[in-house]
């Protein structure tokens, strides 16, 4: 069966699964004062070559939803994409731990939005107007939820009007990795560098097993993370496995490779499926993701033979590859769509 639903589907890297059986040797304090987690925030500070404070916690939807915590008010909002993971899929949470926040959606292009229309918008909200709720940051997604990217430009003139205006901005980087592989840059340069306060640092969906980090690089806005980490059930007894798989994920540009291979088989399969008749991409391939247009008894004949993939809207399909896609597997769906085209 070829398994092209999503990442969050492949297994865990065997580096990863390797530092989780070498943090389970012996005890270790409790709630992050074990010997890994210690080390991890001097690790990740290499790795993006600056000072910032890092959080391991469980998942991808909390890491979004307390990292915009630390910077919402109750009466406040949060300007991000309409099809953003957080307007989306994360079933309130970000307003829940937010205390109410509002979260106030931009419309772009390829899940996109510009600098321009950022402005705008902040412009048109009722800034100071107390029968408003009041803009307090901007959150981004990279790669987006299309997976399409931000070039390094876009992300500074994004960041430019946020400061402007006071705003903070978040980067939701669930699939960082493969941003980061497609740019071909530091991951300084495509936050901190180009003006991004605070980010949430995805490993789940690239090879992990369970961790995401929310790291601060404007410190200040850290300063009471550790709170909300705790009243939202993140503070992790065990916290020693999931700092392993962090660990493990940047050590040797583990994280770079795996998403390398996977943004390869993407565009693989895109090139294959959008010479077909009757295809058409339906958004720039730049990451792991495809989103193409198929004629409905195509996508019909691939889900019976097992191929495993998620309709988007209409007839459009998301294929997603991951770190372990097996370069037969991409073949197969290309051979069989083949066939059966018309």
């Amino acid at each position: 069966m070829a398994r092209f639903s999503s990442d969050n589907a492949s297994g865990i890297s065997p580096e990863i699964m390797k530092a989780i059986q070498a943090a389970n040797d012996g005890d270790a304090m409790a709630y992050g004062n074990d010997a890994v987690t210690q080390r991890l925030e001097g690790k990740i500070a290499e790795l993006f070559e600056t000072d910032c404070r890092v959080f391991p916690v469980a998942t991808g939807t909390i890491a979004n939803c307390l990292a915009l915590a630390s910077i919402a008010k109750p009466y406040g909002a949060i300007f991000c994409h309409r099809n953003s993971h957080i307007e989306v899929d994360e079933c309130g949470g970000p307003e829940l731990f937010s205390g109410g926040s509002k979260l106030k959606l931009l419309d772009g292009a390829n899940a996109k939005f510009s600098a321009t229309d950022l402005e705008a918008a902040i412009e048109g909200s009722g800034l100071g107007g107390v029968h408003h709720s009041q803009v307090t940051g901007v959150s981004m997604t990279q790669a987006s939820e299309l997976g399409t990217i931000y070039e390094l430009s876009e992300i500074k003139a994004i960041a430019d009007v946020s400061h402007k205006y006071g705003l903070k901005l978040h980067m939701d980087g669930a699939r960082f990795a493969n941003a980061v592989a497609t740019l071909s840059c530091s991951p300084a340069d495509a936050t901190w560098k180009q003006g991004v306060d605070l980010m949430s640092f995805g490993a789940t969906k690239n090879g992990a097993m369970a961790a995401e980090a929310v790291i601060f690089f404007n410190q200040a806005l850290g300063q009471e993370f550790e709170f909300h980490r705790k009243r939202a059930g993140q503070l992790t007894s065990k916290m020693r496995f999931i700092s392993a798989q962090l660990e493990a994920y940047i050590c040797d540009d583990l994280w770079l490779q795996n998403a390398r291979h996977a943004n390869k088989m993407a565009q693989k399969l895109a090139t294959g499926l959008a010479a077909l008749p009757g295809a058409e991409l339906f958004a720039p391939v730049e990451g792991n993701q495809v989103f193409v247009k198929l004629p409905p008894a195509l996508t019909a004949v691939l889900r019976q033979a097992g191929i495993q993939c998620h309709t988007w809207e209409g007839d459009t399909v998301r294929f997603v590859a991951s770190f372990n896609t097996n370069p037969a597997a991409v073949e197969e769906v290309i051979d069989m769509a083949g066939r059966h085209a018309t």
